[in-house]
Parts: C-alpha cells; structure tokens; sequence
C-alpha cells in the first residue's frame, strides 16, 4: 500500500533564521504519534531542538494531536522527542551550539518511503530585523524578475 504524501513544513523558519547546515535525523515515536504524522496531524512550528545532559538531541515543543481511537494509550500532544542522528553528526552540533551561540531549528517533517518519520533539521543564526527586511526585497525582486520574463515571452 503507498504512503500519503506526508510534507509538513515550517515556512517563517527561512525569514526568521539564516541557514547554515541541513541534516536528516529520524525520530522516536510511539504507536499513536506516527499514525497521527501519518493522517496530517502535525505542526512545528514553534518547535525547536536541544540537547539534553547526555548528549542526546530532541526536539521540544512539536505538536502531534493526540489520535482518536486510541483510548487511554494515547500520548502527550506536546512531548519532546528524541532524533536520531550519527554520534560524529550530534558531536558536531552540540560543539557549535554551545560554542558558537547557534541554535537547531526543525525545517520540515515527512514519511521516508519505508514509512518512518524523518525530520529536516538545519543549524541556523537568527536574523536581525534589517536582514529579514533585505531577504523581503530580495524575494520581491525575483518575483518581479520572473514575472517580466514571463511576459516577455508572449511576444
């Protein structure tokens, strides 16, 4: 049977961080979190990723609607998360988080073609107010571009 296409997104990440690193890191879920990803139920949002003591990565602050026929073995809507990422890639990022000032932000969620859930992730710097008003003209200014193209075209 195929997967529903599964593509949730953070879309004010790109205007409110500068993007510096991608990576792709698996979740831990439980039975009810990944059949809730898999109808649409989710949102990240306002989520973000942190380290704990032990060096293990997670996502805090993800909503995943809790599942209707799920009874009382249903889970925390808003319970933070493990990802799963290679120890070098973890010690890479916990070094430039804590070291740089940087912070980990979750980019997009979506179902692998196994079926699992994978998580876009991206070590990201804030912007500051007059950068986030440049990246707006910059966006404006290509859309301008294509759209003078496109009636160029016509003649």
């Amino acid at each position: 049977m195929k997967q529903p296409i599964i593509n949730i997104r953070n879309k004010k990440a790109r205007y409110e961080y500068e993007i510096l690193e991608n990576y792709t890191a698996g979740m831990v879920l439980t039975g009810t979190e990944i059949k809730s990803i898999r109808k649409g139920q989710a949102s990240i949002k306002e989520s973000f990723c942190e380290f704990n003591e032990q060096g293990e990565l997670f996502v805090i602050n993800m909503y995943i609607n809790e599942f209707i026929n799920a009874s009382y073995f249903n889970h925390d809507p808003r319970n933070s998360r493990k990802l799963l990422l290679n120890k070098r890639e973890l010690k890479k990022l916990e070094r430039k988080v804590r070291d740089v000032g940087l912070t980990i932000i979750p980019l997009r969620l979506y179902l692998s073609e196994k079926g699992w859930a994978k998580l876009d992730i991206a070590l990201a710097k804030g912007k500051r107010e007059h950068d986030k008003r440049h990246s707006l003209r910059d966006s404006e200014n290509k859309r301008d571009l294509a759209r003078l193209k496109k009636d160029f075209k016509k003649y």
